[in-house]
């Protein structure tokens, strides 16, 4: 088998795992470069029969799925991705496979961009470094109200981190109820007051036509000038351009951003020009023990397809539909 591993960014995915392990006559090519364009990523992967993508860094839709005669297992690492178009990989024959992944991750780094934006942490490091010893009055977290937009397995957490920080924590789902709030040692509001009280808002929900714009021109209206937006969920739950206006004319503090509507985030972007921004490149995920769980599973989902009983699937009704393309051995 011809076996891609996509957008391998900091080079590490070889050593991550045993890829000896693979099944004999296995061929891995690691790719540490982004591509965007769909004919050249096309053109990349004409004759892998494997394909591993890092979380949703290279989407995989129709219009490049059909194109790719010779893919037979696609490979994502977690347990879903919203770029993978399964309903076309069904349709085709190609098997969709996730991984497990460990650490708390995104959690952590909510936490990392929030005392980053209130304690004006890279601006403090970047001044010192220049000469300016101390430039800016922080703002602490206790008795803050921090407004949690979902409550799922990372929403529960960063609550457990602001219940320590003595905060006030309030939260608002489309779906979440009294008990799971009072389960999070939170309160339920609803959306326009969770807006309009929160110190700091910060976002846990899952992409998804309903979620998709969630936050727009309306709610960030609804905040306090003094107050911030953290995003390490998705970009486009948020309203891009809605958000990059309220940061330039300062109607909100500030947003600390880990995921954006196209990422890698082009250089020229106007969130990169913003004093009131903490930016970072999707890197919730990316820890040494996100990565080694992520490059294991790979090397088990491959090991599993090769003997004809793949695990971890996405898609398992591929199983039972005829197969269009012959695999060959």
């Amino acid at each position: 088998m011809n076996i891609a591993i996509l957008d391998d960014y900091q080079a590490a995915a070889g050593e991550m795992t045993d890829w000896s392990e693979l099944p004999q006559g296995s061929d891995v090519r690691f790719f540490h470069d982004h591509l965007s364009d769909e004919d050249a990523l096309v053109a990349r992967l004409q004759d892998f029969d494997v394909v591993m993508g890092m979380r949703e860094r290279t989407p995989f839709p129709r219009t490049v799925l059909e194109r790719l005669p010779n893919l037979r297992l696609l490979i994502t690492s977690g347990r879903g991705n919203a770029s993978f178009d399964l309903p076309a990989a069904t349709e085709l024959g190609i098997t969709v496979c996730g991984t497990d992944g460990a650490g708390e991750g995104p959690t952590e780094l909510t936490w990392g961009l929030i005392i980053a934006m209130l304690r004006q942490i890279p601006l403090e490091e970047r001044t010192a470094r220049e000469g300016e010893w101390g430039v800016h009055i922080g703002i602490g977290l206790k008795d803050k109200t921090i407004g949690l937009l979902g409550l799922g397995h990372i929403g529960s957490r960063v609550a457990r981190v602001a219940n320590a920080f003595d905060m006030n924590v309030i939260a608002w789902s489309q779906n979440l109820t009294e008990e799971r709030a009072r389960e999070c040692q939170a309160t339920l509001v609803d959306k326009e007051t969770l807006f309009r009280d929160s110190d700091i808002v910060s976002i846990h929900v899952r992409l998804s036509g309903r979620t998709r714009g969630l936050v727009g021109a309306a709610e960030l209206g609804l905040m306090k000038r003094d107050a911030y937006l953290v995003n390490i969920s998705r970009g486009p739950i948020v309203d891009e351009a809605a958000l990059v206006t309220a940061l330039r004319e300062n109607r909100i503090a500030g947003a600390g951003l880990d995921t954006f509507d196209v990422e890698p985030l082009p250089t020229d972007h106007p969130l990169l020009k913003l004093e009131n921004t903490v930016i970072t490149p999707h890197v919730g995920y990316v820890t040494r023990e996100a990565y080694l769980g992520h490059y294991r599973g790979t090397v088990e989902d491959i090991r599993a397809f090769a003997a004809g009983e793949p695990v971890r699937m996405l898609n398992p009704e591929v199983r039972d539909t005829p197969q269009l393309r012959a695999p060959e051995d």
